[in-house]
């Protein structure tokens, strides 16, 4: 089978949960014995750098890269005020890429053409122009629903109005690119169920987040927790990603400041590109920013429970399942948890306000062993339901079935 695989951003280096989601689907069609090729978007966030690949994946994958400038510009952001296009979609339109698109189908046929998120659908015309290809829609979440969740936690009118405007663009654009592809893999259930409702009839499956377990080591004598001076809590995220920003600030705000002196051990640790500098320039009490750390997994290993304060996201949140494949305990908001098949104070510990966390953090303090024992029920979670070699086999399957 041959499949092409467009990428907003290119899957090496891991800087955030999309790369890392979208490097296991490449590695993953590799290993399953697809011929793959990989054209990728190239942005100021994201720029792609060849030497970020080992040779083997370069040799598999034939993987090019494009640049694009898809910084917000003011005036085109404006304009589209005024129109029904939607700005968030049409800036990851590149003629240099619509031009290697091209050239590659002309150049050889592909039996499923696959877009990484919603950004990608603007090039769906040139796809079945120069290929008869199935296009399926890889969604990492639905767009239109961070927006209107952001929309509705403003509490300035303005912005309110504009981020409300920018949702229903994408509402309509996401209803209208359904008619251009052939399938959706989904990443959680509950995101299938939206395409659904949205009038979706396209076949559909559900491919979670997976990961390699063999990268994720639980740490020694893992089962038993010792709560000795200082008991850490971590937050692990690009800033630059406005429903984390707008997380973390409400956990400081709402949270972090009015339970601090109840927990006085506790401190807070912080990491992940692009802090702003009222960030990195904190005086809230026992919070510590690091910045971009170096190795995630590691940074995590460091720490002891993993908070996930999330108001407005959607899909799938890599890093609570990176965090449970490492035994951590997390905390996190129910939106922020969406697409896991969790049980509450079994393999995670859900909290929407200020008293459900301290009550979540009161209960494992009555016994720090829960600390140990919850860790290793996420693991056991992540075991059975996030492998990414299981899932890979699924998605094959679903593309096996298109294409019949």
């Amino acid at each position: 089978m041959k499949v092409l695989q467009l990428c907003l951003k290119p899957p090496q280096p891991a800087k955030d949960g999309g790369c890392i989601a979208i490097n296991n689907i490449s590695r993953g069609l590799i290993n399953l014995g697809a011929e793959l090729k990989i054209l990728t978007l190239s942005t100021h966030k994201h720029p792609f750098k060849i030497e970020a690949f080992d040779q083997n994946f370069i040799d598999q994958s034939g993987i090019e890269g494009v640049y694009i400038d898809t910084k917000v510009n003011i005036v085109d952001a404006f304009s589209n005020l005024v129109t029904s296009d939607s700005y968030n979609v049409s800036r990851f339109f590149s003629t240099d890429f619509d031009i290697l698109l091209r050239k590659t189908l002309e150049q050889d046929s592909y039996d499923i053409v696959h877009l990484e998120s919603v950004f990608m659908t603007t090039y769906t015309h040139t796809i079945r122009r120069f290929s008869k290809a199935k296009i399926v829609l890889r969604s990492h979440n639905l767009e239109y629903m961070i927006w209107e969740r952001l929309a509705r936690q403003s509490t300035n009118p303005a912005k309110k109005i504009y981020l409300s405007h920018l949702a229903k663009q994408l509402k309509t654009y996401e209803v209208r690119v359904l008619q251009g592809i052939d399938g959706i893999a989904a990443i959680t259930d509950e995101d299938k169920l939206k395409y659904e409702n949205l009038g979706c009839s396209k076949p559909m499956i559900t491919i979670p987040f997976g990961i390699n377990l063999s990268d994720y080591h639980l740490p020694e004598k893992n089962d038993s927790f010792d709560i000795k001076d200082s008991f850490n809590l971590f937050h692990l995220g690009a800033m630059d990603w406005k429903p984390n920003l707008e997380g973390v600030a409400w956990f400081l705000e709402d949270i972090w400041v009015n339970s601090v002196s109840k927990f006085p051990r506790f401190s807070f640790h912080l990491a992940g590109r692009n802090m702003p500098e009222w960030l990195l320039e904190n005086e809230y009490e026992n919070v510590i920013n690091h910045g971009e750390v170096e190795s995630a997994n590691q940074f995590m290993l460091e720490n002891d429970v993993m908070v996930v304060p999330l108001l407005s996201a959607g899909g799938m949140r890599v890093k609570i399942i990176e965090g449970m494949a490492l035994g951590k305990v997390v905390i996190s908001t129910s939106i922020g948890a969406e697409g896991i098949n969790y049980v509450n104070r079994e393999n995670i510990l859900i909290a929407n306000n200020r008293e459900e966390f301290e009550d979540q953090l009161n209960w494992i303090m009555e016994d720090p062993n829960r600390i140990g024992e919850i860790g290793l029920n996420a693991r056991r979670l992540v075991e059975g339901y996030y492998d990414n070699e299981s899932i890979m086999r699924d998605l094959y399957g679903f593309y096996v079935n298109l294409i019949r």
